[in-house]
């Protein structure tokens, strides 16, 4: 029997998760969930990339889960919660399935298999053995700048007909292999760019929203650019994106999070900038940057 799974539209928010003196700062993170609850997004990832995802053990992302699951339910804001996960073993991450069935969340965010560099087969064979596994919907996570493997069109229409593979997040950097995806993607396959600084350019060619994680800073801004789209109002989406595009560029000047996290320990969001390891704490002059764009925005 066919499963009608939600197709994730919009704009994503992947989540950062909050540290204070090494651990998982749960207080942090429920005020972030109440801050954004109240913003215009249709989805939250937890423990993907930006959220440290390998970072953390088994059971901070399982409280992880736990707490924001709770507090969007004490809050009465009905969000989808993705979780991202990532790794090179299939037998792995098929046990990462079955340890989290139970878990308060409504899908996944896999990320291709890193380091290893398997076929397009192998790709083929390794979200199809996921898809077998879960019931829950699957994005597929195409970055190959990171994994050292590029998922191709051919083997995405492939994947796509699977029922429960409901999309991709698309970092292929690649505009050709982007655009061609577009137009040949079935009914029901949705494709969110992951490339925040490309995130106009993205909905203009037909793309269903973005993981974002500069939308973290200036939620509505971001939202509004695909309103406008949606409006049929194409002068007003370029002009604010005009705006609002040197934002991507301050928050990725250095690698994320520590950026965002540095933006959001300045406006009193998170207790404490902390990431780990092999993250870095911002540079002081990126932190004079953004301590100048906060003001200006004031």
């Amino acid at each position: 029997m066919q499963i009608a799974h939600p197709i994730p539209r919009g704009l994503w928010l992947p989540l950062i998760t909050p540290f204070r003196d090494g651990g998982l700062d749960e207080a942090s993170l429920r005020r972030l969930l109440g801050v954004y609850a109240r913003e215009p997004i249709d989805g939250l990832i937890l423990a993907a990339t930006t959220g440290e995802g390998l970072t953390l053990d088994d059971e901070e992302v399982e409280r992880l889960v736990a707490v924001s699951a709770a507090e969007l339910e004490r809050l009465g804001r009905r969000l989808p919660l993705y979780l991202g996960l990532s790794g090179s073993d299939t037998r792995k991450l098929v046990k990462a399935l079955g340890q989290t069935v139970s878990w308060p969340i409504d899908g996944y965010l896999i990320a291709c298999p890193y380091y290893t560099r398997p076929s397009q087969e192998g790709l083929f064979q390794h979200f199809s053995a996921l898809a077998d596994h879960t019931a829950r919907p699957i994005l597929i996570y195409n970055i190959p700048y990171r994994t050292g493997v590029n998922l191709g069109n051919e083997t995405m229409l492939r994947l796509a007909r699977r029922e429960n593979i409901v999309g991709v997040k698309d970092c292929c950097a690649e505009p050709t292999q982007s655009f061609d995806l577009l137009r040949r993607r079935p009914p029901g396959f949705s494709v969110l760019t992951g490339e925040d600084a490309l995130f106009h350019g993205a909905l203009a060619q037909g793309a269903d929203g973005g993981i974002l994680a500069s939308a973290h800073i200036r939620t509505q801004a971001f939202a509004r650019i695909r309103t406008l789209l949606l409006d049929r109002d194409p002068a007003a989406a370029l002009a604010d994106w005009y705006e609002l595009a040197d934002l991507p560029r301050l928050l990725f000047a250095e690698p994320s999070p520590a950026p965002i996290k540095y933006w959001l320990w300045r406006a009193g969001l998170i207790d404490s900038p902390e990431v780990r390891l092999p993250m870095m704490p911002v540079s002081e002059a990126l932190a004079g940057r953004i301590d100048r764009e906060i003001a200006r925005l004031a």
